[in-house]
């Protein structure tokens, strides 16, 4: 009998001991996120023009479609990063153009300028209790420094104007999209800049190519304003 309740006492300690790392579960790995081609480098072909795109995850949807609808006419690079507002514009421009020469810069700044920021800097905010990222003079101030050191480059500028704001998406405010385009209208004025009016194309066919309640576009939305920016940079290129 003490032999069987050694045994017992035995295993109840055994038990209570914490697993080792034989023991213990190995955990599976998470799969890594496949790289967005958006972002690849891409390898010029020196015989071609080189043309920037500059913006945030509209011209990330757009990316892929004028690369494709610009094949053999231009090397069509942009920074791999959402370009976020003209603040983060104002810190990273400088690296975004680099050194290299570039012969078009098509860009744009608006939706996370536009968009609320809680008291804590909450993204999206409720605009009832919270203050747009940058408002409008401050906006219209950055807006006009970025063009002047675009304008250094010697590319041709191409100002993409801000997609509207449709009902229902969160931290935004419907008008607002049309309210910063004024304001960069007169900037793009005052520097002679093209103007490529996505804001226009858009407006009468929100319904059909952009995502309900959400500023963002359908696939097939986002080729839709590929190929309108396919049309604005042939008209440019050298």
């Amino acid at each position: 009998m003490k032999t069987i309740a050694r045994l017992i006492l035995a295993l109840l300690v055994l038990g209570s001991l914490p697993a080792t790392a034989a023991d213990k579960p190995v955990a599976k790995a998470k799969p890594k996120k496949k790289p967005n081609p958006v972002f690849a480098k891409i390898k010029d072909d020196p015989a071609l023009p080189r043309v920037l795109l500059i913006g945030d995850s509209i011209s990330i949807g757009y990316t892929l479609g004028v690369r494709k609808g610009m094949e053999g006419k231009a090397n069509v690079h942009r920074p791999p990063t959402n370009c976020g507002p003209t603040i983060r514009g104002r810190e990273q421009i400088d690296a975004w153009l680099g050194d290299g020469k570039w012969d078009v810069i098509h860009f744009n700044w608006g939706l996370h300028d536009l968009k609320y920021m809680g008291p804590n800097g909450e993204n999206l905010a409720d605009p009832k209790v919270g203050h747009q990222q940058v408002p409008p003079k401050a906006y219209e101030a950055k807006l006009d420094l970025l063009v002047q050191r675009m304008k250094k480059t010697g590319a041709a500028l191409i100002w993409r104007n801000t997609t509207p704001v449709p009902p229902g998406a969160k931290g935004r405010v419907v008008g607002h999209a049309k309210q910063y385009n004024e304001i960069a209208a007169r900037v793009m004025k005052k520097h002679g800049v093209r103007t490529h009016d996505m804001y226009a194309f858009v407006i009468p066919r929100m319904d059909t190519i952009m995502l309900k309640a959400n500023v963002h576009f359908s696939k097939e939305g986002s080729q839709a304003l590929a190929e309108t920016v396919v049309k604005e940079i042939e008209a440019v290129l050298p």
